[in-house]
């Protein structure tokens, strides 16, 4: 027998054209999964439909997306005669999977449905629709016709939890720490006596003796050496330079330990450049002085290599008396060192520091005070924070602060940090984790499957590949829509 198709499209277009004007409403939706089941529950509205006393409408809801299409049990919705019919048939629910409801128009009417139906990986984003048939035509035929009821999404959003490897800092056998200065005392001239109120000498010795007190006053610090270094400037002879280098320098470590009392493991050095060539040439280099290139000429020539000879071509340039008076001053100084070490402490005095005095401990005590805390709590956070403020330049520092970075989802502060990170394969996974924070799924999920290799990350590196792979499937599941 054949079928006439184009009566069957006329037909369809007709029963969709009656639809129009009569709605069917859903409300009351729910929609569950349940392990590998779907659940469908929602009451359908039939108000506005109006059913022929010999006629039947056949509602299929299904579930859909894209090509996909899973039917559920159908309702039959029959005029008065047809349902005396139906039910002379005994078909029920339990026999043949369908509703059947005598539509009594003119009257408002609700329908309770419910349904079940295995779940597919496709539903997770899909939609209820329905399915009106009114020429028999059956819904495989009028499917693309569906009239959509509404949307089903099970896909939750996936957060991100970048999960970096931090990197442990080499511990300090001896915490060796230095503060440095520089004094410009004033002598009588040709002395090497220091007159402690001697123009700005009272300044000068108290800045010394402050960076002496700062060390002296930490109970937890001992200073080990004192170095101080006397410079003279080119002016007058070379011998007579070299005795009031080598006498200042000895005059200001007489002084200062005059003052305080020091420990018998302390070491004192002192030393002198007699005239400070070099430090000339770097003060000619950055003044505005007029002659600045010939007298940079003479300092920088290798003849005459006697030094009061070579004075005395810069004698000879207009602009000696503006060295005399602006540059050789700045040369007469006597350079400190004070070098002292800073016992370790324990995890439980480490914490008590860290907030207190952070300056006192290492870079692994700290590291060690980080791990003390659950990992990602604030705590934990704030200890790799402070180290990258205390140690701004060392690389562990600042790799553990952009992995800090990472965590907060702070991708920019994170580049800055990594910056001054060396090459290592934790430095690879931070930069693994930057890719996933700006979405690049296929870089990060191939340098991650790397990164797995190596077992100084491999841990972390397969958590975050773990969340690509999760992420990629996300993407393309919610892009089916």
């Amino acid at each position: 027998m054949k079928i006439n198709k184009s009566l069957l499209i006329t037909t369809s277009l007709l029963a969709a054209t009656a639809l129009q004007a009569q709605e069917i409403k859903v409300k009351d939706r729910n929609v569950e999964q349940s392990g590998g089941t779907l659940l469908v529950g929602m009451t359908l509205d039939f108000s506005e439909v109006e059913v022929p006393a010999g006629r039947s409408v056949v509602c299929t809801p299904v579930v859909a997306s894209g090509d996909s299409i899973r039917p559920l049990p159908p309702i039959l919705l029959n005029g008065r005669d047809r349902q005396i019919l139906y039910e002379r048939t005994g078909r029920t629910f339990a026999t043949h999977g369908e509703y059947a409801l005598r539509r009594t128009n003119g009257h408002e009417q609700t329908f309770g449905y419910t349904a079940r139906t295995p779940m597919a990986p496709w539903m997770k984003r899909a939609e209820i629709a329905l399915i009106t048939d009114e020429c028999g035509c059956g819904w495989e035929t009028l499917q693309n016709d569906r009239s959509t009821l509404f949307p089903i999404n099970f896909i939750e959003p996936i957060v991100l939890k970048p999960v970096p490897a931090f990197l442990a800092p080499a511990a300090e056998e001896v915490k060796r720490r230095t503060l440095n200065g520089q004094a410009y005392l004033d002598f009588p001239i040709n002395r090497t006596e220091i007159y402690p109120d001697y123009r700005k000498n009272p300044s000068e010795l108290a800045a010394i003796r402050q960076t002496i007190d700062a060390v002296k006053d930490n109970n937890y610090a001992t200073i080990t050496r004192l170095a101080i270094k006397g410079f003279a400037s080119p002016e007058g002879t070379y011998a007579n330079n070299r005795r009031l280098a080598e006498g200042r320098a000895q005059a200001l470590l007489n002084y200062v330990m005059g003052l305080y009392k020091f420990s018998n493991q302390t070491t004192y050095d002192v030393t002198s450049e007699p005239e400070d060539w070099e430090g000339l040439e770097a003060r000619l280099e950055t003044s505005s002085l007029n002659g600045k290139a010939e007298a940079l000429a003479i300092v920088r020539a290798d003849e005459p290599a006697d030094f009061d000879a070579r004075e005395a071509k810069l004698k000879q340039l207009p602009a000696y008396k503006q060295i005399l008076a602006e540059i050789y001053p700045a040369l007469r100084r006597s350079d400190y060192v004070v070098e002292y070490n800073i016992r370790n402490f324990t995890v439980e005095e480490a914490r008590e520091l860290i907030h207190r005095d952070p300056s006192q401990l290492s870079l692994e005590e700290m590291h060690r005070v980080a791990l003390s805390y659950p990992a990602g709590s604030d705590e934990f956070k704030e200890v790799f924070e402070i180290a990258v403020r205390m140690y701004p330049d060392d690389p562990v520092s600042n790799l553990n602060a952009a992995n800090i970075a990472l965590q907060n989802k702070q991708p920019d502060r994170a580049r800055r940090y990594l910056a001054k990170a060396t090459p290592s394969a934790h430095k690879e996974l931070a930069e693994a984790i930057l890719l996933m924070l700006g979405e690049q799924w296929t870089e990060a999920e191939k340098t991650l499957t790397r990164l797995t290799d190596n077992p100084e990350v491999a841990d972390a590196a397969t958590a975050n590949l773990e969340q690509v792979k999760q992420m990629i499937e996300y993407t393309l599941l919610t892009s089916k829509k």
